[in-house]
């Protein structure tokens, strides 16, 4: 055994042994680091699907308008795997459709999508491969705006006129076929239900074709104001004191006046139409001598709303004999006449001659600082009157003229239909019956503006 352990061949083998061992321990060692460090030399391959990736068109762009490239398509890579997580996280590549070509032709085309700025490394497929793209001359046209709204949305009885558009043109600018299809350019102005005012808003544009599809088109401004004046129909009427109950015993009424003598309807034509005053009864039952009231009149069904809520009553009174009032005629016996007497009852009823009633002389009454009422303002606006007073000369018989204080004199002017400004409005007047009248002027200036909102 000593003899072999002591042999050249053993110390060989044993060697050999003791290099095996390293060689295998330090390539087992190197193996190890590579993994640790990704350096195997055997990489794994994947592959990965990046949805929506977006899509650039390179074509002239001031002449050219290009349609039916898709926004997005999906990229499929294919590769190391490590490399596929940088790609898809960082997006730091691009799918393109090239059209920049100075020659190229208008027309229906099919394009193929490439793709720039890729690791090259990574093989990438893109879903779906082509498009058929439409090349057209690009043009710009000016159309006028014709704005819109849905009128079944008016408050009833409301009405409304005709919108208006600022700017009253758009420029178009799209595809040559696609222009030459426009056949409205509409402003559709969007309002609720129950409108009852005056709207000022913006208004999207849109271009539709003859069968009112909307056009792949850009319009400039996009937008435009749009006013739609809102108002309802009014009418003034007469106020008509209605004495209802019974006067107490001894209490006679001599007279019912009203203040203001008129009052403004709003509502539909047809419902003012069938109006011609309003009834403000009067219940006399409980009066005891001359009285004020402040009564409330009573708004028709078929109104939407009236000028005021009340008015003023005068009552005037006279106080009699109780006797007096409820006695009865006295009829007195007849006697039977003689000759004698029916020949002087025949003498006494020939008729004298008649003297001509002399004219009445018209006179004069001029009363100043009468007050003008403005009527029928909007919730929205406020009205100011140039002159809230003004004077009226009253011409009548001298009696009639005597009777006639101030507050038998209304002067009102209507500012129900009037727009924003400054506007020169008919004074309406009412007086006694059988009195004429003059004005220094017939009309009044009124400047009508807009409430500031509430913020």
């Amino acid at each position: 055994m000593d003899k072999f352990t002591n042999s050249a061949w053993f110390m060989r083998i044993v060697a050999f042994a003791l290099a095996a061992l390293l060689f295998i321990s330090i390539n087992f060692e190197m193996e190890s680091d590579k993994k640790s460090l990704g350096l195997s030399t055997a990489p794994e391959i994947s592959t990965e699907t990046i949805e929506n990736v977006p899509v650039e068109v390179y074509y002239d762009r001031e002449n050219l308008v290009v349609s039916g490239v898709p926004e997005t398509v999906d990229v499929t890579l294919k590769g190391a795997k490590s490399l596929l997580i940088n790609a898809k996280n960082q997006r730091d590549f691009k799918v393109y459709v090239d059209l920049s070509d100075p020659a190229i032709s208008m027309g229906d085309r099919t394009v193929t999508f490439k793709i720039s700025e890729l690791n090259e490394k990574l093989v990438a497929t893109i879903d779906p491969e082509y498009a058929e793209v439409n090349v057209q001359e690009r043009v710009t046209k000016e159309f006028s705006v014709e704005a819109e709204y849905n009128s079944s949305l008016l408050e009833e009885g409301y009405t409304a006129g005709q919108p208006t558009v600022s700017p009253k043109t758009v420029k178009i600018t799209g595809a040559k076929d696609a222009i030459e299809q426009i056949s409205y350019v509409k402003a559709n102005l969007e309002i609720s239900k129950g409108l009852n005012e005056t709207v000022n808003s913006k208004a999207t544009v849109k271009a539709l074709d003859r069968d009112l599809n909307k056009l792949d088109v850009t319009i400039e401004p996009s937008s435009v104001a749009v006013s739609l004046k809102v108002s309802i129909p009014s009418k003034t009427v007469s106020i008509e004191p209605k004495q209802t109950g019974k006067a107490k015993d001894g209490i006679r009424i001599t007279s019912i006046s009203v203040d203001p003598k008129e009052v403004t309807l709003f509502g539909s034509e047809t419902s003012l139409e069938k109006i011609d005053e309003i009834n403000l009864p009067v219940n006399i039952s409980k009066i005891d001598g001359d009285t004020e009231l402040e009564l409330d009149l009573n708004k028709p069904d078929s109104v939407q709303k009236m000028s005021l809520g009340k008015a003023q009553v005068k009552i005037r009174t006279e106080k009699v004999d109780v006797d007096e009032e409820n006695a009865e005629p006295v009829v007195e016996e007849e006697e039977p006449e003689t000759e004698q007497k029916q020949e002087e009852q025949v003498v006494e009823e020939k008729p004298e001659p008649e003297e001509e009633d002399e004219a009445a002389a018209i006179e004069s009454k001029t009363f100043n600082d009468i007050q003008i009422v403005p009527v029928g303002i909007r919730d929205d606006q406020d009205a100011e009157l140039e002159s809230d007073v003004t004077s009226i000369t009253l011409l009548g018989e001298a009696d009639d003229l005597k009777k006639i204080t101030k507050d038998d004199i209304n002067l009102t002017v209507d500012v129900s239909n009037l727009d924003e400004g400054t506007h020169d409005v008919d004074l309406a007047v009412t007086v006694p019956e059988g009195v004429e009248w003059e004005l220094d002027s017939k009309t009044v200036s009124v400047t009508i503006t807009q409430k500031d909102e509430e913020t």
